[in-house]
């Protein structure tokens, strides 16, 4: 038809406006902060974007204030220790959960993800006792040893995956002399690289933005990670008699900017990791 093709491309044309101005929006808080982190005090909150007098030495007088670099390095530690935590024992359990055939599977998996409607505050006390008990309530082992006994929504994500694999392929390896730490380390964890992907991704975004945690154990300034960090930066930098709010807007844009770079390494991977979990879920 004559009409269909102009139909098209109207269409494709409204669906990059739209497009674009969803990103515009998703992008413009990131864009104001950093502005607003170049800028001198007494520009922050003008709202505009390109700041009409630059101030780079925001970044110099955060990195004299504070131990930000030794606050880095505590943030890249504990959140690749938790995402690693996360995924190698996350996948153990849902790899137990889809492979094997033993009585009460389903209401033992059906626990497991009960467990997700458990409040973090239900929880936060008994840990924490626990971590005191045995002498690391004031470390950095809390903020990522918990994941050693896996997360619910990373079982059941990881489960999905492994029930989508062939069983056939596991029982011809079996066949062959493979052991069961065979199965799931030679085959079932590469071909479910995508969901391990994103599994990590999601543990290091979480772990690295997390404050709760780092505010409940971390007593040691040299401990902090860059969100308590940031927090402490608030409280010194942003008290009222203060108000040096391009230094904490500084310090913002450090915390954030890590997760921004990951996520645009890790797309293509985590894209097609989420699009192969719609498919075999």
């Amino acid at each position: 038809m004559p009409g269909s093709g102009s139909r098209r491309r109207r269409t494709r044309v409204l669906f990059w406006i739209g497009l674009t101005v969803a990103s515009v929006l998703f992008l413009y808080p990131f864009l104001w902060l950093l502005g607003a982190s170049l800028k001198p005090r007494t520009q922050v909150f003008d709202n505009a974007l390109i700041p009409k007098s630059w101030a780079w030495n925001n970044y110099v007088k955060i990195w004299d204030a504070v131990p930000v670099f030794d606050w880095f390095v505590n943030s890249v530690t504990v959140a690749i220790a938790a995402a690693l935590a996360a995924t190698i024992s996350s996948a153990l359990v849902a790899f137990g959960f889809a492979y094997f055939r033993f009585p009460g599977r389903n209401a033992w998996f059906g626990l497991v993800l009960g467990t997700m409607m458990l409040p973090t505050a239900v929880t936060m006390i008994p840990v924490y006792l626990i971590w005191n008990n045995i002498g690391l309530a004031t470390t950095q082992v809390p903020l990522w040893a918990n994941n050693l006994f896996g997360s619910a929504f990373y079982i059941f994500l990881l489960r999905q995956f492994f029930l989508g694999l062939p069983r056939d392929l596991f029982e011809a390896a079996r066949i062959d002399g493979a052991s069961y730490w065979a199965l799931f380390w030679r085959i079932a964890l590469p071909l479910c690289r995508p969901a391990l992907i994103v599994t990590f991704v999601f543990e290091l975004r979480a772990s690295w933005s997390d404050l709760l945690k780092p505010l409940i154990y971390l007593r040691d300034v040299e401990l902090f990670t860059l969100p308590r960090g940031l927090k402490a930066i608030s409280d010194q930098f942003g008290q009222a008699g203060e108000q040096q709010w391009e230094i904490v807007l500084a310090g913002s844009v450090i915390t954030t900017l890590p997760m921004v770079i990951v996520f645009f390494l890790a797309q293509r991977h985590f894209v097609y990791g989420i699009a192969t979990q719609g498919r075999k879920g």
